[in-house]
């Protein structure tokens, strides 16, 4: 059980890429192109943690119900 030290890393690295473009962009003077890759990136880790918390929750129901 637990979860996969692999699906942390995903997210680590999409941070870190996310930060980095945002650093640049917003140094050459691209503001609004920098807030929509934060966003971006922000959507994206928001899609994955929600299909682990849709893992969790099957796993739940199928622990109380017995399926």
């Amino acid at each position: 059980m637990g979860i996969d030290v692999d699906i942390i890393f995903k997210i680590a690295g999409v941070g870190i890429v996310v930060a980095f473009l945002h650093t640049i962009l917003d140094q050459v003077g691209k503001k609004e192109y920098a807030q929509w890759v934060t966003l971006l990136g922000f959507i994206y880790i928001l899609f994955m943690v929600a299909s682990i918390v849709g893992d969790l929750f099957s796993k739940i129901k199928s622990v109380f119900l017995f399926q």
